[in-house]
């Protein structure tokens, strides 16, 4: 398969990350108020969503698994991550929803106005805690970003270090090739090490002479 379709099917998988997000967002809100009926058409279209999310997410294992990098398989998780992360959240709001409806069904018609008071009560915590959640939901896609970028950073990195390894690989190549330059090479360095011990002797030399010069005087 090629690159595009990977890219493709990563694409569609964000899209229906971001479309489930709006999609609890607005199921949450309904948590908070009195039930009127909207709940069931958003439900089933969250279901359709992760229906549809976890399609894409056995696509893209079908890709990994026909030949995906390492990069590509981490990809892949941190996607199979969320679609579990969003199926667990809805199955809480839906359980949490299903029991605030049992409850209100047994209250009696002369205490609503008190029971709607303790609802609404408890529903400010709640709404607390899932703009919490909320926010670290973002963090999380922010790191997904990142990952992402270091991700790409890898690839180069690798893409250099292939890139070096062959240059090193031809330099050895040259070298068994060509015996008389590392023949030239070693004569240098012993001419240079033999110029160094010359003018290391002529340095003493002189400077003995200064000293007997100077104790003469």
């Amino acid at each position: 398969m090629e690159a595009s379709s990977w890219d493709a099917l990563r694409k569609q998988a964000r899209r229906l990350e971001a479309q489930l997000d709006d999609q609890m967002s607005a199921y949450r809100k309904l948590i908070s108020m009195k039930s009127d009926g909207s709940e069931n058409d958003i439900e089933s279209d969250i279901e359709r969503s992760l229906k549809q999310l976890q399609q894409v997410n056995c696509q893209m294992q079908t890709w990994v698994s026909s030949g995906g990098s390492e990069v590509l398989s981490h990809t892949l998780t941190r996607h199979m991550e969320i679609l579990q992360d969003l199926t667990q959240e809805f199955y809480r709001l839906r359980s949490s929803l299903r029991a605030k409806q049992q409850h209100a069904s047994l209250l009696d018609l002369r205490d609503f106005d008190r029971a709607k008071f303790d609802v609404e009560e408890g529903a400010d915590s709640d709404q607390a805690l899932l703009k919490e959640q909320a926010a670290i939901s973002r963090s999380t896609g922010q790191m997904d970003t990142v990952i992402s970028q270091a991700q790409a950073t890898l690839g180069t990195l690798m893409l250099q270090r292939s890139t070096f390894g062959g240059i090193t690989t031809k330099i050895s190549n040259v070298s068994s090739r060509l015996p008389t330059i590392n023949q030239i090479l070693s004569s240098i360095k012993r001419k240079k090490s033999m110029d160094t011990i010359i003018l290391s002797l002529v340095a003493s030399v002189c400077a003995f002479l200064i000293f007997i010069y100077w104790m003469s005087k």
